[in-house]
C-alpha cells in the first residue's frame, strides 16, 4: 500500500462507511475502504433496517434478497399492557422497514462498494499518519503498510479511531449506549419493543426487543444508556437472562429460550453530543458521528444516510467539505436530536420516572391516542410525513420538546460543534 494515495479512505465497511465508499467510487473517486474484519462477519444489532434507510437503498439501487418486511411495530408496557404503532407511508418514505441480519445485509453493501470500485483492505488500523499541515491524513496498517488519502471518513462505530486521533471527540459528553443481542428460535412477525422494569417501579434504563428475523430464527436483545459510565455497560449482560424469562411469562417470546444462542454484545453513541462530526478533511459518519436515535436505539439508517452525504461533500470538492457536511447534520439530524438528546441525559438516572413513562404510554387510552404521532415523532419520521393526525400530534411532541429542554448546555453545544459559519475549519 505504500506509494499509493487515494482521493478518499474510509475506514470501517459497515453501513455507513460501505455506502460512503460506494458513492465516492461512483462518483469517480479512488477509494480504500479498510475493516478490521473480512465479510461477512457479524455485528450486535437489532438487525431492523427503518423507512428512511429502505428509501436510500432503493435510490441508489441496492437490492437485499431475502429481507424480511416490516411495518408497524408493538410496544409492550411494564404491566404487559400492549400499544401498536403504526408504520405510515410518507412523503418521502415508504411504510416498511426491513429485517435482516447484520452478518448478510452489511456483505451485501460491502460488496456493493467494492463492485462500484472501492479498493478493499481488511486490516486493523494502527499509527496515524499526519500530513504537512498536521491534519490526519491515514494510518498504518498490519505489514508495516500505510493506507493515506486526500480525505478520510471515520465509519469505525461507537468507539471510532478516526475519531479519537483527530481529536474529535470528548468521551466525558458523549452519551453512550451498550446493547446485547441474541438469536432463538421463535418466528416473531411484528416488531416488540418491551420498555422492562427489574423490580417495580424501577425502570431499566434503555428498552428490550424481540424482532423478527431470517428462517425462523428471531432477534432479542437489550439496550441501556449509560450517558458516560461506560462501566455500567455491563448491566445489559448481568440482566439479559432475567429479562429473556419474563418476556416469556408475559408471553411476547414463546420460542425455546434454550435454542438462545449468538450472544453478542456493542457500544452505541447516541444524540451526537460529545463529537464533533467533521473538522478539515476528516468527516465522521455513523455511530462514529453519535447519530443513534436516543429515544428508540436506530442508527443504520442515520448511518448509510450520513455515508452518502459525507460522500457527496466530498466529491463536491476538497474545499469546505467538512462545512458542507456539517450543513447536512445541521438539517437533518440537529433539530430532533437537540431535543431527544437532553431528554435522554435527563430522564435515564430517574428510574422511578423511567417506570412511569413505560406506564403512561402503554396506558390503552394514552396508548390508542397518541400512537400515530408517537410512532412518527419516537421514529424521527416527521420530516416527510404525510399530512394527518398522526403528524400533527408528532409536531405537536417535537414544538414542546423543544421548550421543555430549553437553550440549556447541550443545545449550545450543538450550536459550537456543528457549526456551519465560515469562520469555522473546513
Amino acid at each position: 500500500m505504500n506509494g499509493r494515495r487515494y482521493d478518499a479512505l474510509v475506514v470501517g465497511a459497515g453501513p455507513a462507511g460501505s455506502i460512503a465508499a460506494l458513492v465516492l467510487a461512483r462518483g469517480g473517486a479512488s477509494v480504500a475502504l479498510v475493516d478490521k474484519a473480512s465479510f461477512p462477519r457479524d455485528k450486535a444489532c437489532g438487525d431492523l433496517v427503518g423507512p428512511r434507510g429502505v428509501q436510500l437503498l432503493a435510490d441508489l439501487g441496492i437490492e437485499v434478497p431475502g429481507a424480511t418486511h416490516v411495518d408497524d411495530m408493538v410496544v409492550v408496557g411494564p404491566t404487559g399492557r400492549r400499544v401498536r404503532l403504526p408504520c405510515q407511508e410518507g412523503e418521502t418514505y415508504p411504510g416498511h422497514a426491513i429485517a435482516m441480519p447484520r452478518c448478510r445485509f452489511d456483505a451485501v453493501l460491502h460488496e456493493a462498494a467494492v463492485d462500484a470500485g472501492a479498493q478493499p483492505i481488511a486490516a486493523r488500523v494502527a499509527d496515524p499518519q499526519f500530513g504537512r499541515d498536521g491534519e490526519l491524513e491515514g494510518f498504518s496498517i498490519a505489514g508495516g503498510s500505510t493506507v493515506c488519502a486526500d480525505a478520510v471518513i471515520g465509519a469505525d462505530g461507537a468507539t471510532s479511531r478516526v475519531a479519537e486521533v483527530a481529536g474529535l471527540v470528548e468521551p466525558r459528553r458523549v452519551l453512550w449506549g451498550f446493547a446485547l443481542r441474541a438469536y432463538l428460535d421463535d418466528p416473531v412477525t411484528v416488531p416488540n419493543i418491551v420498555f422492562w422494569e427489574e423490580r417495580p417501579w424501577r425502570g431499566f434504563p434503555g428498552y428490550g426487543w424481540l424482532f423478527p428475523g431470517v428462517d425462523g430464527r428471531a432477534n432479542v436483545g437489550l439496550g441501556l444508556g449509560v450517558l458516560a459510565d461506560r462501566a455500567a455497560g455491563a448491566r445489559a449482560t448481568r440482566a439479559f437472562d432475567a429479562f429473556a424469562e419474563d418476556l416469556g411469562r408475559a408471553g411476547v417470546l414463546t420460542g425455546r429460550r434454550d435454542s438462545m444462542s449468538s450472544r453478542l454484545g456493542g457500544w452505541l453513541k447516541m444524540g451526537m453530543v460529545g463529537t464533533t462530526p467533521a473538522r478539515g478533511r476528516v468527516l465522521l459518519s455513523g455511530d462514529a458521528a453519535g447519530l443513534v436515535n436516543p429515544l428508540q436505539g436506530e442508527g443504520i439508517s442515520q448511518a448509510m444516510a450520513s455515508g452518502r452525504a459525507a460522500a457527496e461533500a466530498l466529491l463536491a470538492g476538497p474545499y469546505r467539505s467538512a462545512a458542507r457536511y456539517r450543513k447536512f447534520l445541521a438539517t437533518t439530524y440537529v433539530p430532533y436530536q437537540s431535543i431527544t438528546a437532553p431528554i435522554h441525559g435527563s430522564l435515564l438516572p430517574r428510574a422511578i420516572a423511567v417506570a412511569a413513562v413505560g406506564r403512561i404510554l402503554t396506558a390503552p387510552p394514552v396508548g390508542r391516542t397518541v400512537a400515530g404521532g408517537w410512532s412518527i415523532f419516537w421514529n424521527d419520521l416527521l420530516a416527510g410525513a404525510r399530512p394527518g393526525s398522526g403528524r400533527r400530534l408528532a409536531a405537536t411532541a417535537a414544538t414542546l420538546g423543544g421548550l421543555i429542554t430549553g437553550p440549556g448546555r447541550t443545545k449550545r453545544w450543538f450550536s459550537r460543534s456543528v457549526a456551519t459559519e465560515d469562520s469555522v475549519g473546513g
